[in-house]
């Protein structure tokens, strides 16, 4: 009895223990939407603008503190405070930041090889483009593209102990042990055996015949090759 109390004592212990504690609900203040849709993202709507852009695709530190001060807004406004008219200006910014005077070295898609211009791309538009970029890659079997396609680093990284996916490291030692012990313990060759790998010899088979030649070009069995003695020159 004092057994199984001990054990529910535990594991009632171990339930409390592995309860993962409760998240706190963030407390929107009024007037502020808590979730806001922008360029086909959901951002927090309690954040500041700079820091709520940067969830956006495509969008880094540059573009989120320099889009804000183009369209003549804080990057301290909190981005859910901000009106439906507001949201338009400032998605229309980010979609095409040259047309509000962002310059063209702070564009993530310069001299574009399909269309020829310099604009930039953000969000689901980003990623087909990087898609269509590497299948074209693959397609011309150029560097980047062949090693796009094994499955290797694109951009010069190692790869001694990089990217080792698949593949094990090293001998295993219980292996080793094993084929040693096997190796010890396997019989000897009885005395007049034939040795491991020669071709089995059939009973009654006639012996070669004396004088027989047994390769191309080799002097008959039993007969040595005596090489011709060298007449010693005369000085």
């Amino acid at each position: 009895m004092q057994k199984d109390s001990i054990k529910e004592g535990k594991d009632a212990k171990q339930k409390t223990e592995t309860k993962k504690p409760e998240q706190k609900k963030k407390i929107v203040p009024a007037g502020i939407r808590g979730i806001v849709r922008i360029v086909e993202t959901d951002l927090d709507g309690t954040k500041k603008l700079r820091a709520a852009l940067l969830k956006i695709r495509g969008v880094g530190h540059t573009l989120a503190a320099a889009i804000p001060k183009a369209v003549g807004m804080d990057t301290s406004l909190v981005i859910g405070s901000l009106n439906d008219e507001q949201m338009a200006k400032l998605e229309a910014a980010i979609r095409n930041p040259a047309s509000v005077g962002i310059p063209s070295h702070m564009l993530d898609r310069r001299a574009d090889p399909s269309e020829g211009g310099t604009k930039h791309v953000v969000s689901a538009t980003l990623m087909m483009t990087q898609r269509f970029d590497i299948d074209a890659m693959k397609k011309m079997h150029s560097y980047k593209g062949v090693r796009h396609e094994l499955g290797l680093p694109v951009r010069g990284q190692r790869t001694r102990s990089s990217f080792r996916t698949g593949m094990v490291a090293g001998v295993s030692r219980s292996k080793l042990i094993e084929a040693s012990k096997g190796a010890k313990g396997a019989p000897a060759p009885a005395a007049g055996a034939p040795a491991a790998g020669a071709a089995p010899v059939k009973a009654g088979a006639p012996a070669a015949a004396k004088g027989a030649v047994t390769a191309k070009g080799a002097a008959p069995a039993g007969k040595a090759a005596a090489a011709p003695a060298k007449k010693e020159e005369k000085k």
